[in-house]
Protein backbone atom coordinates (compact mmCIF):
# COMPACT_ATOMS: atom_id res chain seq x y z
CA UNK A 1 0.00 0.00 0.00
CA UNK A 2 1.95 3.51 -0.72
CA UNK A 3 0.39 6.61 1.10
CA UNK A 4 0.24 7.54 4.60
CA UNK A 5 0.15 3.88 6.83
CA UNK A 6 -3.27 3.54 8.79
CA UNK A 7 -2.78 4.04 12.31
CA UNK A 8 -4.68 1.29 14.29
CA UNK A 9 -5.85 1.51 17.41
CA UNK A 10 -6.84 -1.65 20.07
CA UNK A 11 -10.17 -1.56 22.13
CA UNK A 12 -9.63 -4.79 24.24
CA UNK A 13 -6.73 -7.09 24.79
CA UNK A 14 -8.58 -9.65 23.91
CA UNK A 15 -6.94 -12.85 23.29
CA UNK A 16 -7.19 -13.19 19.60
CA UNK A 17 -5.74 -9.86 19.38
CA UNK A 18 -2.43 -10.90 21.31
CA UNK A 19 -2.35 -14.48 19.33
CA UNK A 20 -2.81 -13.55 16.21
CA UNK A 21 -4.18 -10.02 15.21
CA UNK A 22 -1.93 -7.68 16.28
CA UNK A 23 1.55 -9.93 15.77
CA UNK A 24 -0.08 -9.82 12.07
CA UNK A 25 -0.36 -6.14 12.52
CA UNK A 26 3.33 -5.85 13.07
CA UNK A 27 4.18 -8.06 9.93
CA UNK A 28 1.51 -5.71 7.57
CA UNK A 29 3.01 -2.92 5.45
CA UNK A 30 0.08 0.20 5.18
CA UNK A 31 -0.97 -0.43 8.81
CA UNK A 32 0.67 0.29 12.35
CA UNK A 33 -0.55 -0.32 15.99
CA UNK A 34 -0.56 3.20 18.08
CA UNK A 35 -2.92 3.07 20.32
CA UNK A 36 -4.05 0.67 22.95
CA UNK A 37 -6.99 0.20 25.26
CA UNK A 38 -7.92 -2.58 27.91
CA UNK A 39 -10.17 -2.68 30.90
CA UNK A 40 -6.70 -4.10 32.74
CA UNK A 41 -4.48 -1.12 32.69
CA UNK A 42 -1.43 -3.22 32.97
CA UNK A 43 -2.28 -5.27 30.05
CA UNK A 44 -2.50 -2.42 27.99
CA UNK A 45 0.92 -0.94 28.78
CA UNK A 46 2.40 -4.49 28.42
CA UNK A 47 1.04 -4.83 25.11
CA UNK A 48 1.60 -1.07 24.06
CA UNK A 49 5.37 -1.22 25.12
CA UNK A 50 5.83 -4.63 23.03
CA UNK A 51 4.04 -2.78 19.98
CA UNK A 52 6.11 0.99 20.33
CA UNK A 53 2.41 1.75 20.90
CA UNK A 54 0.86 4.34 23.36
CA UNK A 55 -1.27 3.19 26.16
CA UNK A 56 -4.70 5.08 26.64
CA UNK A 57 -7.05 5.20 29.48
CA UNK A 58 -9.98 3.56 28.13
CA UNK A 59 -11.40 2.89 24.77
CA UNK A 60 -13.21 6.19 24.78
CA UNK A 61 -9.91 7.71 24.65
CA UNK A 62 -8.78 5.62 21.96
CA UNK A 63 -11.95 7.10 19.71
CA UNK A 64 -10.98 10.58 20.76
CA UNK A 65 -7.57 10.23 19.42
CA UNK A 66 -6.41 11.92 16.54
CA UNK A 67 -3.66 10.12 15.59
CA UNK A 68 -5.87 6.71 14.95
CA UNK A 69 -7.62 6.19 11.33
CA UNK A 70 -9.18 3.33 12.35
CA UNK A 71 -9.72 0.66 15.63
CA UNK A 72 -10.10 -3.37 15.83
CA UNK A 73 -12.65 -4.37 18.60
CA UNK A 74 -12.27 -7.91 19.47
CA UNK A 75 -14.43 -7.07 22.79
CA UNK A 76 -17.04 -9.92 23.42
CA UNK A 77 -19.96 -10.36 20.84
CA UNK A 78 -22.40 -8.65 23.06
CA UNK A 79 -20.39 -5.33 23.54
CA UNK A 80 -19.32 -5.16 19.69
CA UNK A 81 -22.44 -3.30 18.18
CA UNK A 82 -21.96 -0.47 21.23
CA UNK A 83 -18.16 0.14 20.44
CA UNK A 84 -18.70 -0.36 16.58
CA UNK A 85 -21.57 2.08 16.60
CA UNK A 86 -19.32 4.67 18.64
CA UNK A 87 -15.93 4.13 16.47
CA UNK A 88 -18.07 4.66 13.38
CA UNK A 89 -19.50 8.34 14.92
CA UNK A 90 -16.27 9.04 16.29
CA UNK A 91 -14.98 8.87 12.08
CA UNK A 92 -13.05 5.72 12.77
CA UNK A 93 -12.69 2.73 9.73
CA UNK A 94 -13.32 -0.51 12.06
CA UNK A 95 -12.72 -4.07 12.12
CA UNK A 96 -14.64 -6.10 14.42
CA UNK A 97 -14.75 -9.40 15.38
CA UNK A 98 -17.09 -11.81 14.67
CA UNK A 99 -20.35 -11.89 14.75
CA UNK A 100 -20.71 -7.79 13.96
CA UNK A 101 -23.57 -7.62 16.24
CA UNK A 102 -25.79 -10.50 18.03
CA UNK A 103 -29.31 -9.17 16.08
CA UNK A 104 -29.60 -8.78 12.02
CA UNK A 105 -31.26 -5.23 12.72
CA UNK A 106 -28.64 -3.94 14.35
CA UNK A 107 -26.22 -5.08 11.57
CA UNK A 108 -27.87 -3.46 8.94
CA UNK A 109 -28.06 -0.33 10.75
CA UNK A 110 -23.90 -0.02 11.38
CA UNK A 111 -23.73 -0.83 7.54
CA UNK A 112 -25.65 2.20 6.54
CA UNK A 113 -23.87 4.00 8.82
CA UNK A 114 -20.60 3.01 7.29
CA UNK A 115 -21.87 3.45 3.92
CA UNK A 116 -23.34 6.99 4.93
CA UNK A 117 -19.46 8.28 6.50
CA UNK A 118 -17.67 6.15 3.98
CA UNK A 119 -15.81 4.82 6.41
CA UNK A 120 -14.45 0.97 6.30
CA UNK A 121 -16.37 -1.65 8.49
CA UNK A 122 -15.11 -5.30 8.06
CA UNK A 123 -16.41 -8.67 10.28
CA UNK A 124 -13.08 -10.53 10.81
CA UNK A 125 -14.07 -13.00 9.52
CA UNK A 126 -10.00 -14.46 8.31
CA UNK A 127 -10.78 -17.75 6.73
CA UNK A 128 -12.27 -15.68 3.48
CA UNK A 129 -9.14 -14.51 2.32
CA UNK A 130 -7.34 -17.79 2.28
CA UNK A 131 -6.58 -18.73 -1.41
CA UNK A 132 -7.61 -22.29 -0.98
CA UNK A 133 -11.24 -21.06 -1.09
CA UNK A 134 -11.07 -19.36 -4.05
CA UNK A 135 -9.41 -22.47 -5.43
CA UNK A 136 -12.33 -23.77 -4.43
CA UNK A 137 -14.50 -21.82 -6.58
CA UNK A 138 -12.97 -21.83 -9.63
CA UNK A 139 -12.83 -25.64 -10.05
CA UNK A 140 -17.02 -25.42 -9.32
CA UNK A 141 -17.12 -22.92 -11.84
CA UNK A 142 -15.41 -24.73 -14.34
CA UNK A 143 -17.96 -27.68 -13.63
CA UNK A 144 -14.86 -30.20 -11.52
CA UNK A 145 -18.13 -31.52 -9.80
CA UNK A 146 -20.86 -30.58 -11.99
CA UNK A 147 -23.79 -29.47 -10.75
CA UNK A 148 -23.75 -28.68 -7.20
CA UNK A 149 -26.38 -30.81 -5.12
CA UNK A 150 -25.25 -30.00 -1.50
CA UNK A 151 -22.70 -28.16 0.84
CA UNK A 152 -21.97 -30.19 4.00
CA UNK A 153 -19.76 -28.10 6.32
CA UNK A 154 -18.67 -28.42 10.01
CA UNK A 155 -16.74 -26.27 12.56
CA UNK A 156 -15.78 -27.82 15.93
CA UNK A 157 -13.85 -27.05 18.86
CA UNK A 158 -12.93 -28.72 21.87
CA UNK A 159 -14.33 -27.66 25.32
CA UNK A 160 -12.90 -24.14 26.34
CA UNK A 161 -11.52 -23.69 30.67
CA UNK A 162 -14.92 -23.15 33.02
CA UNK A 163 -14.42 -19.15 32.73
CA UNK A 164 -14.29 -18.85 28.76
CA UNK A 165 -16.47 -16.18 27.93
CA UNK A 166 -17.77 -18.55 25.17
CA UNK A 167 -20.26 -19.79 28.12
CA UNK A 168 -21.87 -16.58 29.21
CA UNK A 169 -24.81 -15.57 27.45
CA UNK A 170 -24.80 -11.96 28.87
CA UNK A 171 -21.32 -11.77 26.53
CA UNK A 172 -23.06 -13.04 23.70
CA UNK A 173 -21.63 -16.28 23.90
CA UNK A 174 -22.62 -20.14 22.56
CA UNK A 175 -21.23 -22.40 20.07
CA UNK A 176 -23.82 -20.44 17.19
CA UNK A 177 -22.08 -17.24 17.55
CA UNK A 178 -18.74 -18.36 18.33
CA UNK A 179 -18.10 -21.07 15.83
CA UNK A 180 -21.34 -22.31 14.14
CA UNK A 181 -21.12 -19.11 11.89
CA UNK A 182 -18.12 -20.51 9.94
CA UNK A 183 -19.35 -23.05 8.29
CA UNK A 184 -22.92 -20.55 8.22
CA UNK A 185 -20.56 -17.94 5.95
CA UNK A 186 -18.96 -21.25 4.13
CA UNK A 187 -22.29 -22.07 3.13
CA UNK A 188 -22.69 -18.02 1.93
CA UNK A 189 -19.27 -18.44 0.06
CA UNK A 190 -20.01 -21.54 -1.82
CA UNK A 191 -23.98 -21.26 -2.61
CA UNK A 192 -24.39 -17.68 -2.37
CA UNK A 193 -26.70 -15.41 -0.48
CA UNK A 194 -30.24 -16.51 -1.77
CA UNK A 195 -30.47 -19.50 1.48
CA UNK A 196 -33.26 -19.89 3.72
CA UNK A 197 -33.00 -22.13 6.81
CA UNK A 198 -34.88 -25.20 7.02
CA UNK A 199 -34.11 -26.22 10.26
CA UNK A 200 -31.84 -26.21 13.41
CA UNK A 201 -31.19 -28.09 16.59
CA UNK A 202 -29.82 -26.35 19.37
CA UNK A 203 -27.83 -28.70 22.31
CA UNK A 204 -27.90 -26.21 25.66
CA UNK A 205 -25.61 -26.77 29.02
CA UNK A 206 -28.37 -26.71 31.53
CA UNK A 207 -25.36 -25.19 34.09
CA UNK A 208 -24.90 -22.02 31.53
CA UNK A 209 -27.20 -21.41 29.73
CA UNK A 210 -25.99 -21.44 26.50
CA UNK A 211 -25.83 -23.29 22.86
CA UNK A 212 -22.91 -25.55 23.48
CA UNK A 213 -23.23 -27.60 19.60
CA UNK A 214 -25.64 -27.46 16.78
CA UNK A 215 -26.32 -28.27 13.46
CA UNK A 216 -28.53 -26.66 11.03
CA UNK A 217 -30.01 -27.04 7.15
CA UNK A 218 -30.43 -24.30 4.67
CA UNK A 219 -31.70 -24.39 1.13
CA UNK A 220 -31.13 -22.41 -2.11
CA UNK A 221 -34.80 -21.80 -3.44
CA UNK A 222 -33.26 -21.17 -7.15
CA UNK A 223 -32.46 -25.10 -7.61
CA UNK A 224 -32.78 -26.84 -4.27
CA UNK A 225 -29.17 -27.10 -3.13
CA UNK A 226 -28.49 -27.68 0.28
CA UNK A 227 -26.17 -26.75 2.92
CA UNK A 228 -25.91 -29.05 6.06
CA UNK A 229 -23.56 -26.98 8.83
CA UNK A 230 -22.60 -29.21 11.82
CA UNK A 231 -20.61 -26.89 14.65
CA UNK A 232 -19.96 -27.14 18.71
CA UNK A 233 -17.16 -26.63 21.70
CA UNK A 234 -17.73 -29.84 23.65
CA UNK A 235 -15.67 -32.02 20.25
CA UNK A 236 -12.38 -33.29 18.60
CA UNK A 237 -11.39 -30.61 16.62
CA UNK A 238 -12.65 -30.41 13.25
CA UNK A 239 -12.67 -27.51 10.55
CA UNK A 240 -13.75 -28.73 7.27
CA UNK A 241 -16.26 -28.70 4.22
CA UNK A 242 -17.58 -31.18 1.32
CA UNK A 243 -19.38 -29.90 -1.84
CA UNK A 244 -20.70 -32.77 -3.54
CA UNK A 245 -22.44 -31.90 -7.30
CA UNK A 246 -23.98 -34.29 -9.80
CA UNK A 247 -20.47 -35.59 -11.37
CA UNK A 248 -18.13 -35.22 -8.21
CA UNK A 249 -16.93 -34.46 -4.99
CA UNK A 250 -15.05 -31.93 -3.38
CA UNK A 251 -13.11 -32.12 -0.29
CA UNK A 252 -11.27 -29.39 2.02
CA UNK A 253 -9.43 -29.90 5.28
CA UNK A 254 -8.59 -27.24 7.98
CA UNK A 255 -10.96 -24.69 5.99
CA UNK A 256 -11.40 -21.97 8.82
CA UNK A 257 -8.41 -21.97 10.82
CA UNK A 258 -5.17 -23.67 9.14
CA UNK A 259 -1.77 -22.62 10.36
CA UNK A 260 0.51 -20.03 8.29
CA UNK A 261 2.68 -23.04 7.17
CA UNK A 262 -0.23 -25.38 6.37
CA UNK A 263 -0.64 -27.34 2.77
CA UNK A 264 -3.62 -26.78 1.82
CA UNK A 265 -4.96 -29.88 -0.32
CA UNK A 266 -7.83 -30.04 -2.17
CA UNK A 267 -9.38 -33.66 -3.03
CA UNK A 268 -11.39 -33.99 -5.70
CA UNK A 269 -13.41 -37.00 -6.47
CA UNK A 270 -14.74 -37.13 -9.89
CA UNK A 271 -15.54 -39.98 -12.90
CA UNK A 272 -11.66 -40.07 -13.15
CA UNK A 273 -10.60 -41.06 -9.79
CA UNK A 274 -9.63 -38.53 -6.93
CA UNK A 275 -7.21 -36.05 -8.11
CA UNK A 276 -5.43 -33.91 -5.10
CA UNK A 277 -4.74 -30.16 -5.26
CA UNK A 278 -1.73 -29.07 -3.41
CA UNK A 279 -1.67 -25.23 -2.77
CA UNK A 280 0.91 -23.05 -1.33
CA UNK A 281 0.88 -22.41 2.27
CA UNK A 282 -0.72 -18.69 3.11
CA UNK A 283 -1.30 -16.58 6.19
CA UNK A 284 -4.97 -15.90 6.48
CA UNK A 285 -4.63 -13.69 9.58
CA UNK A 286 -1.77 -11.64 7.62
CA UNK A 287 -3.87 -11.61 4.22
CA UNK A 288 -6.68 -10.30 6.35
CA UNK A 289 -4.69 -7.34 8.11
CA UNK A 290 -4.05 -6.56 4.98
CA UNK A 291 -6.70 -6.65 3.17
CA UNK A 292 -8.05 -3.93 6.24
CA UNK A 293 -5.46 -1.67 5.44
CA UNK A 294 -5.69 -1.57 1.70
CA UNK A 295 -9.62 -0.87 1.89
CA UNK A 296 -8.78 1.70 4.39
CA UNK A 297 -6.55 3.29 2.28
CA UNK A 298 -8.84 3.34 -0.78
CA UNK A 299 -11.46 4.93 1.30
CA UNK A 300 -8.91 7.93 2.33
CA UNK A 301 -8.44 8.47 -1.01
CA UNK A 302 -5.22 6.58 -1.52
CA UNK A 303 -3.97 4.32 -4.32
CA UNK A 304 -3.82 0.51 -3.20
CA UNK A 305 -3.50 -1.29 -6.25
CA UNK A 306 -6.88 -3.36 -5.82
CA UNK A 307 -10.24 -2.40 -6.11
CA UNK A 308 -11.97 -1.29 -2.43
CA UNK A 309 -15.31 -0.79 -2.46
CA UNK A 310 -17.56 -2.60 -0.27
CA UNK A 311 -15.78 -5.84 0.12
CA UNK A 312 -17.53 -7.02 -3.14
CA UNK A 313 -16.24 -10.31 -4.16
CA UNK A 314 -14.03 -11.36 -1.15
CA UNK A 315 -16.81 -12.55 1.25
CA UNK A 316 -16.78 -8.83 3.36
CA UNK A 317 -18.80 -7.09 1.99
CA UNK A 318 -21.60 -5.13 4.13
CA UNK A 319 -24.66 -6.78 2.51
CA UNK A 320 -22.56 -10.34 2.81
CA UNK A 321 -22.32 -9.46 7.21
CA UNK A 322 -26.39 -8.40 6.68
CA UNK A 323 -27.33 -11.49 5.35
CA UNK A 324 -25.32 -13.19 7.45
CA UNK A 325 -26.63 -12.01 11.07
CA UNK A 326 -30.33 -12.61 8.99
CA UNK A 327 -29.79 -16.03 8.64
CA UNK A 328 -28.06 -16.72 12.36
CA UNK A 329 -30.85 -15.06 13.94
CA UNK A 330 -33.24 -17.60 11.21
CA UNK A 331 -31.14 -20.22 12.87
CA UNK A 332 -31.80 -19.16 16.38
CA UNK A 333 -35.34 -19.03 16.04
CA UNK A 334 -36.09 -22.08 14.22
CA UNK A 335 -34.17 -24.03 16.57
CA UNK A 336 -35.15 -26.84 18.25
CA UNK A 337 -33.82 -26.64 21.78
CA UNK A 338 -32.22 -30.23 23.02
CA UNK A 339 -30.75 -30.30 26.74
CA UNK A 340 -27.75 -32.46 27.30
CA UNK A 341 -23.80 -32.93 27.56
CA UNK A 342 -21.31 -31.28 29.75
CA UNK A 343 -19.43 -28.64 28.47
CA UNK A 344 -17.06 -29.01 31.41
Amino acid sequence: MTGRTVRLGLLGAADIAVRRILPAVSRAPGITLTAVASRDPDRARTLAAAYGADALPDYRAVLADPGVDAVYVPVPAALHADWVRAALEAGKHVLAEKPLTTDPRTTAELVALARRSGLVLRENYLFVHHPQHTAVLDLIARGAVGEVRAVSAAFTIPPRPPADIRYRADLGGGALLDVGVYPLRAAQLLLGPRLRVAGAVLRTDPGRGVDVAGAALLCRDTDGATAQLTFGMDHRYTSRYEVLGSTGRLRLDHAFTPPPDHRPVLLLEGPDGVRRHELEPYDQCLGGVEAFARAVGGANGEPTGVPTGDGAGTGTSGATSTRQAELTADIQRQAQYAVGGDAR
